[in-house]
């Protein structure tokens, strides 16, 4: 049995309220775009979520309905408020308590860049992998049938890829 693991950083977010609180600030019309970028490449590959484990900041959330837009099921949606700005062990501790088969993660740096460096075996050769920049999305394998027994360097990379490289 397999497990796999969808993590995306939200997309693009606005900063044209310098007052707005940081949880608070929606997508910008490039993050929501990209949402809906990403949402068709994820079903163009059948990587679909059927379980979604989200901060529960606004620009996660966005960025969660523009991706579902394209997707033909709905997964579960969990409101996650650890992940919010998250560290990766808490978001490891996060993912052991997952219950689907393929589970996507919506997060933030820096947490979220330091997380996919640790949980996969080996890098993809991507120069963006190391950045993490907003939309980008890992999409990982793990050989276990349990997520409590997934742990660092453990991952396989089926994909790695940026919104910019989806518009290019």
């Amino acid at each position: 049995m397999m497990k796999r693991l969808i993590l995306t950083r939200h997309a693009k977010s606005s900063w044209d309220d310098p007052t707005m609180a940081d949880k608070d600030r929606p997508l910008n019309a490039r993050g929501q775009a990209a949402a809906a970028d990403l949402g068709q490449w994820l079903a163009s590959r059948g990587d679909i979520p059927d379980e979604v484990l989200c901060s529960d900041a606004a620009r996660t959330r966005e960025t969660w309905e523009g991706i579902a837009a394209s997707l033909d099921s709905q997964p579960r949606l969990i409101l996650k408020p650890a992940l919010y700005h998250a560290s990766a062990d808490v978001m490891l501790a996060v993912l052991r308590h997952a219950t689907g088969s393929t589970v996507m993660m919506i997060g933030h740096n820096p947490g979220i860049s330091e997380f996919a460096e640790r949980i996969v075996a080996r890098a993809p050769a991507n120069a963006e992998f190391h950045r993490y920049p907003t939309g980008a999305t890992l999409v990982v394998s793990f050989e276990t049938d349990d997520w409590k027994q997934v742990d660092w360097h453990q991952g396989s990379v089926r994909d790695f890829i940026v919104p910019r490289e989806l518009t290019a």
